[in-house]
Parts: structure tokens; C-alpha cells; sequence
């Protein structure tokens, strides 16, 4: 498979060394399975011969023109942190020639994968518009403002749709690459996770962390504490919006347009959080700590915590 790596300035360097680390692995195991599939030709190509990575790092790139038949195109994240720079840069001049190579690797029928802030570099160049996506998860509600016609789900840590695959926070680049090889070689990705020591992680959402979500919106964030004050009972959505001097609808509507998810499921992430945090740092028993959260059984909250977090209360506790 011909694969076209697309660098350009301010590239996120993990990003690019995973891709190529996982990619390159892949090369050297491949030999070990009875059935070896097709090895991954690797071309970096960019809008000039040198780019400068975000830590500095010179890297050296053929030109755009090379990736014109490449069976797939991989666009690593941008190495920046704030919101306001970060729609800045991926809507600038400087990565216009990326979002071209993205529209027009796309319109010949090509598949595109990206992950982290990647993803709003591919949602800049329009080819997100209708599908599904996942991004880092604290950029979420950014992404949900810019792009209202992609279809997020932050939880996931991979995901495709339509030929454009997409994965989650930074190190989510690893998760891309093994799903890119899983592509051609279930047997083999399994092969290369063990080697290099890499656990399967479906969803981003046992690192999510609520509050920081919140902060995107004053109403979101006023819910937020309130809630947090109100954990231990039973909070009706009525009573939060009247003590908040809004409507319920205007509560249930701007959670869901900042957050994604509806406010009873917000209540239920910071719950999960508040719990997990109980079981690392005390010795209360699991009845205790689900009376603490706002449950009467105990079950209801074992079961969330594995539905949430993908572990036991148990393991929880043994961290």
C-alpha cells in the first residue's frame, strides 16, 4: 500500500514519529505472519522540500504532486493547544495546501486518516461535512461550534466513516496507525500492540474530565457546580434550571450544543468521576460511595462505572 504522510510547519511531532514508528513496525513483523500482507510504502510529502515541526525539528518532505496516487492519505495533528490559535492556523493561508491535498485526495475516491487536532484540519477542508468524526476530547466543544455538520463523538478513540478515519487525543495517533494496519491485518496489529506494549482503548471516555468540558459556556459551567453541590441527592433538571434563572429547555438545549450529550448524562459523568476519585483515595465501602454520588444501590453504580470507564470497581480501587 502507498502511503503519503503529509508534514507541514508546526506538525505535532509524536503524532508524526507514531505514525511512522507504528507503520514501520508493521514492515518489520509482517515477515512473522504465515500470510504476510502487502508492506506500507511510506512517502512524506509537503508544500515545500523542508518544514519545521512544532519542537523545532527540521523534517524533510517531497513535493505535494507525489501523493497524487497514494492508496492513503495521513495528515498528523497540529502541535497547538489554544482554541483561538489552533482555528487560526487550520483556517490560514499556510494550510491551505494541506486542505487542498485533503479535498482532492478525497474527490479521487482515496481514504483520509487523521487524528487529534488533525481532525479539524480535516473538517476545514469540507471532507468531514455528513459523517461521523472523533477529535481530543477537551476540544470537543470547539469543534461542535465550528463544524455543526460533522457528526462528533468524542468518546470514541477511533472511528470511520465513509473512507475518512479519525482518532482521538494526541497519543491516539498510535490507536490510528494500528487501526490503519488492522485494515489490511487484524493478526498483524494484534502482533505489533504486543511488541510495542500498546493496550486497546475503544473510548476516550475514562480520560474525559467533566469540569473542563464546562468551562466552554458560562450556563454549562454554572450547571456544572451546581450539580457537583447537589451530588449526593436527586437533581431534577426543573429545579437546576430555576435556581440557575434559566429554562429547563434553554438548560437541556445549551448542554446539548456545547457538550454533546444531554444533561441527565453529564450528571452521570460527573457521578462516575466522583466515584472513581472515592474508590483510588478511600477505604468506603462501594454502597457508601454510591450513597456519596446520588445512588441508592450500589449495583446501578458498578454498572455505570464499567459502562463508563471500562472497569470494575474493583480495579478502580487497586489504582
Amino acid at each position: 500500500m502507498d502511503v503519503a504522510l503529509v508534514v507541514y510547519d508546526g506538525v505535532f511531532d509524536s503524532g508524526l514519529s507514531a505514525l511512522l514508528d507504528v507503520l514501520d513496525a508493521a514492515n518489520g513483523m509482517r515477515g512473522e505472519l504465515p500470510h504476510p500482507p502487502p508492506a506500507w510504502q511510506v512517502t512524506t510529502v509537503g508544500a515545500r522540500r523542508r518544514v519545521r515541526t512544532g519542537a523545532g525539528h527540521l523534517v524533510t518532505a517531497e513535493p505535494v504532486s507525489a501523493a497524487a496516487h497514494a492508496d492513503l492519505l495521513l495528515v498528523p495533528a497540529l502541535a497547538e493547544r489554544r482554541p483561538d490559535t489552533l482555528l487560526e492556523q487550520i483556517a490560514g493561508p499556510a494550510l491551505a495546501p494541506v486542505r487542498d491535498l485533503v479535498a482532492a485526495t478525497r474527490e479521487r475516491g482515496a481514504p483520509v486518516a487523521s487524528a487529534c487536532t488533525g481532525t479539524f484540519v480535516l473538517a476545514e477542508s469540507g471532507i468531514l461535512d455528513g459523517r461521523e468524526a472523533t477529535t481530543t476530547w477537551w476540544l470537543a466543544p470547539l469543534f461542535r461550534k465550528r463544524f455543526p455538520s460533522v457528526t462528533l463523538d468524542e468518546t470514541r478513540m477511533v472511528t470511520t466513516s465513509d473512507g475518512v478515519t479519525t482518532a482521538g487525543a494526541a497519543f491516539g495517533h498510535v490507536d490510528l496507525a494500528l487501526a490503519v494496519v488492522r485494515m489490511t491485518s487484524p493478526a498483524l496489529a494484534d502482533l505489533i500492540a504486543r511488541y510495542l506494549v500498546v493496550d486497546e482503548r475503544p473510548s476516550q471516555s475514562a480520560y474525559t474530565i467533566p469540569s473542563a468540558l464546562a468551562q466552554n459556556d458560562p450556563l454549562v459551567a454554572a450547571f456544572e457546580r451546581w450539580v457537583r453541590l447537589h451530588l449526593d441527592g436527586p437533581i431534577g433538571m426543573a429545579e437546576a434550571a430555576r435556581s440557575l434563572g434559566v429554562s429547563e429547555r434553554t438548560l437541556q438545549r445549551t448542554v446539548r450544543r456545547v457538550l454533546g450529550t444531554s444533561p441527565v448524562r453529564f450528571v452521570q459523568d460527573l457521578r462516575v468521576e466522583q466515584a472513581s476519585h472515592l474508590l483510588r483515595t478511600t477505604d468506603l465501602s462501594l454502597e457508601s460511595i454510591a450513597r456519596k454520588v446520588g445512588y441508592e444501590h450500589a449495583n446501578t453504580l458498578r454498572i455505570l462505572l464499567r459502562e463508563r470507564t471500562g472497569n470494575t470497581a474493583g480495579s478502580l480501587r487497586g489504582r
